[in-house]
This record gives structure tokens, sequence and C-alpha cells, in this order.
């Protein structure tokens, strides 16, 4: 009797434990459900038109257009590489990629707007540009498929994750072992920057640094380009 007693008592233990395990999982799970950092934040970009943006992104006077052979001369490109322009918009640095990599190499331009990547894929196409190919990305993943980059480009982009986490892993996951992922953005500063930055911009660079290294990317690398922006290259890990 007192051996059945103490077999009760340590078979409901066990199935106390493993209801806490599960409960304990469930709860893991929903705290992993990541939440949007500015809901409707391309919205803007749903029904976007080209033209507008291409007088607006390539400009003089806009620092990553005066800087873009610089850009490109940091990333170091070779011919054979595969690059994600992630945030691709206009194209402008799709079309910069596309030499550099040579027939050889690709560059898989990604954006969330249908209207950016149709006016990319035309503009290529004009230029005999055949190794490029546009993707139509979501907002928490940038749709590419696993190790199929050797560069991540992110260049005026990170801010406009709403998923930082969720794209981030796709990226990941994108990239081949060590392959690079480079980060262009405003270096937004209180007291500062210009107060579009301030409103425009959601996170400065020691919180973009804390969200990327999260994210099992390491840092190796911060160039010197610009005034208001700030180069970020990282490897994977």
């Amino acid at each position: 009797m007192i051996r059945f007693r103490c077999f009760f008592c340590f078979a409901f233990f066990c199935s106390v434990c493993v209801s806490l395990n599960a409960q304990q999982e469930k709860k893991e799970t929903k705290t992993k459900v990541e939440k949007s950092v500015k809901p409707g934040i391309n919205k803007s970009f749903v029904n976007v038109n080209p033209q507008k943006f291409v007088e607006r992104f390539e400009r003089e006077g806009r620092e990553v257009y005066d800087q873009r052979e610089q850009i490109i001369k940091a990333i170091k490109l070779k011919p054979g590489t595969k690059i994600a322009d992630i945030g691709a918009g206009t194209g402008l640095f799709t079309r910069l990629f596309s030499p550099a990599v040579g027939q050889k190499g690709h560059v898989y331009a990604v954006d969330i707007s249908k209207n950016f990547i149709k006016h990319i894929t035309l503009s290529c196409k004009e230029k005999g540009m055949e190794n490029v190919t546009g993707i139509v990305c979501v907002q928490d993943d940038v749709k590419l498929a696993p190790q199929s980059i050797d560069v991540a480009f992110v260049c005026a982009t990170y801010h406009h994750f709403e998923y930082p986490n969720k794209t981030l892993t796709s990226i990941h996951r994108a990239l081949r072992p060590q392959g690079k992922l480079i980060v262009i953005d405003f270096d937004r500063k209180k007291n500062v920057s210009s107060e579009w930055i301030l409103k425009h911009v959601r996170a400065g660079k020691k919180t973009v640094l804390k969200e990327i290294l999260s994210n099992k990317f390491k840092l190796v690398e911060e160039k010197k380009l610009f005034k208001k922006n700030y180069f970020l290259q990282f490897v994977k890990e």
C-alpha cells in the first residue's frame, strides 16, 4: 500500500512537471512572435510611382548617390559574386552591381514594391543586363533561396524593416557561409540629425548594431565614407 502511494505521488509529480514544461514552451513560443516596430511604415510603397522616386533617389546631393562609386569600391565585388540588393528601390545600385559581378555573377533586386521591381526589370533589360533577377519580398522575409548569395546589400533600407529580426533571419539563411552583410543607413543622432531624419528613422546606429549582432552576424568593419550615413560590414556566423 505504501509502495502504491509512493508510486502515485511520483507519477503525479511527473505529470505536473510535464504540464509546467508544456506551458513554459507555449509561453516562449508566444514571446518569439515579433511585433511590428512601426505598423504601416511601408504602406506608401504599395502603389508607388517609380519615376517620382528616380528623381528623388538618383540625384546630386543625396549622399549615397554622390558616393555611389566609392560604395562599389568599398564592397570589393568580384566577377562571379552573387549579391542581393535588398530594398533595391529604383535599381540605382542593382545596375551598378550588374557589370561589377559579370555574367558569371548575379544580382537579385529585392523589394516589397511590385512597381519598383517591374521598373528595375525593364530598365535592366533595356541595358542588356541579363544577370539581374527581380524578387518581390514581404515585410518579414526577403524571399531568397537558402545559401544563394555571397553578399546582402542593404542601403537606406534597414530603417524600413518592419520586422527586423525576422528579416535578418531570412537574410542570414540566404547567405552562404562567411557571406557578407553590408548596411548603409542614416546616422540618427539627437540634436545633430535633421528633423526629417529624427522623425523618419526609427533607430540610431547603436540599436541597429544590437539587432544585427543578436541575429548571428559579426561586425568586421565600419567604413568612413559619409557625413550623414554610416557603412557597416558584417559577416555571417
